[in-house]
């Protein structure tokens, strides 16, 4: 999918009977939703607003409408009480995620308030009315209450807006496959045709002769181009421009298959590079671009953990790929890494270049990122089948708020990006048991800040289960 801004479509519901009586009163009840359609789009999303609506056919008409304009998320704001009969059966109908905004235009109602203001913010019973009747239908759906005008409530439904944008675009991934899934790793094992089936996102394998027939088709002119932006992003001085072309080489080869396929992740098998297949080496460095383009990432063929990085980032912003290497017990922290892939866009300082030394197969010296990643807070995320491969998938999310610690690139890991996390509150003995009791896999996705409630939100909208580690 392409980057975007979270899409809402805002559907106004009102009371036709209105209309008769106090017609008057319509112009600003129109005012108020265009003012927070307005407010809405002051958070970072784009909103489609819909015609007032106040009877079943309208609904119905406008929902399609919405679902056509590619909305994430479908917001309802009532301008007064609206019967929930009249909006019941469209809103059953829809797939898209659901929030009620229980809000109103005055801020202060109190003994001042007169009918007229009474009129303009009565519409919290409409919500009532319409949540009631969706628990009935077990339709599930959010409520979002607060202020119109307050920042906690539209960072609330902004919130929101990005889980829908992340739960969609974790359905419509394409992931490419470049060899087979790690043998034997079945903390991530999927079947590829059933996760198209049941949750959307949808793999392609791609065979070593399909790429090495990519590789050789990259021309002079596209590798001097891709060089040239090299040392803009990178210190390149410590490789050499044959190595560096080579990865490149392979590199640009899987960007064009991921451009040609329509895919918005990838996942790689570092086995199966192979010089004598026409693969020269290891796209470790495009992978770490790729993560910085915002395009899903995950090792070992593992297109679970590759589909969901491209949901995160689609959602949240930028993540990367990372696993637990090792504990530093009297450092009260954990050791973070892999082989040579780390989103470069998160990076404390400008990443150097190097050529890893490799001993996994008959390919030259992969070019690597090394870097360590900006400190702060930050939320680990992780997510796992959750039933046997024979009874289906089920899917669930972990999330842990931790401390990317600030200790620098360590000389003892000269060709591995590497940084260091603490769990928030310290204690990583109890920490790493209780994310093996959640039974997260050994891949994970790191996110600057704290994303734990925008991923229980994604996690829901998608129907899985969903833990928080303290």
């Amino acid at each position: 999918m392409k980057a975007r801004k979270p899409r809402i479509g805002l559907l106004p519901l009102y009371l036709a009977l209105y209309d008769k009586v106090v017609p008057q009163f319509r112009a600003g009840r129109e005012a108020f939703a265009r003012a927070l359609a307005e407010r809405l789009r002051g958070r970072g999303l784009e909103v489609e607003l819909a015609p007032v609506c106040c009877v079943k056919a309208q609904v119905e008409e406008v929902v399609k409408l919405l679902e056509a304009k590619d909305v994430d998320l479908l917001a309802t704001v009532h301008l007064a009480y609206s019967p929930s009969f009249e909006a019941i059966d469209a809103l059953n109908a829809t797939r898209l995620p659901l929030a009620l905004l229980d809000t109103t235009e005055a801020e202060r109602f109190d003994a001042t308030a007169t009918m007229a203001d009474m009129f303009a913010n009565h519409g919290i019973h409409g919500v009532q009315d319409l949540a009631c009747v969706l628990r009935r239908w077990d339709r599930d759906y959010f409520v979002l209450t607060g202020h119109a005008a307050d920042e906690a409530f539209l960072d609330d439904v902004a919130l929101t807006a990005r889980a829908a944008r992340a739960a969609r675009a974790f359905r419509e991934c394409i992931i490419l496959l470049f060899g087979k899934p790690f043998e034997g790793m079945g903390d991530f094992a999927v079947e590829l045709d059933y996760l198209d089936r049941r949750h959307g996102a949808f793999p392609i394998e791609v065979s070593v002769e399909e790429l090495a027939a990519r590789v050789a088709a990259v021309t002079d002119e596209e590798l001097d181009a891709e060089e040239a932006g090299d040392p803009e992003r990178f210190d390149a001085a410590g490789v050499s421009r044959e190595a560096l072309r080579e990865s490149n080489r392979v590199g640009l080869a899987v960007r064009r298959l991921i451009e040609v396929k329509g895919a918005s992740a990838f996942t790689m098998n570092f086995q199966a590079f192979d010089r004598d297949a026409g693969l020269p080496t290891v796209p470790f460095l495009e992978a770490s671009k790729a993560l910085a383009r915002g395009i899903g990432y995950a090792g070992e063929g593992d297109v679970l953990t590759a589909a969901f990085l491209a949901a995160l980032m689609a959602g949240f912003g930028d993540a990367t790929f990372t696993e637990m290497f090792c504990p530093d017990w009297a450092g009260d922290a954990v050791f973070m890494s892999h082989m040579g892939e780390c989103n470069v866009a998160m990076a404390k300082d400008r990443p150097r270049l190097v050529e890893k030394d490799y001993r996994f197969g008959n390919v030259c010296k992969p070019v690597v990122a090394l870097m360590t990643l900006k400190p702060g807070p930050a939320t680990l995320a992780n997510i796992a089948p959750r039933s046997p491969l024979y009874q289906g998938l089920q899917m669930a999310v972990t999330a842990a708020g931790v401390e990317v610690l600030d200790r620098g690139l360590s000389p003892n890991f000269p060709d591995v990006p590497h940084f260091w996390v603490r769990p928030q509150g310290g204690g990583i003995g109890g920490f790493l048991r209780r994310y093996s009791e959640a039974g997260g896999t050994h891949h994970l996705a790191l996110l600057p800040g704290d994303h734990a409630e925008g991923l229980r939100r994604m996690a829901r909208m998608l129907g899985w289960a969903f833990a928080r580690l303290p």
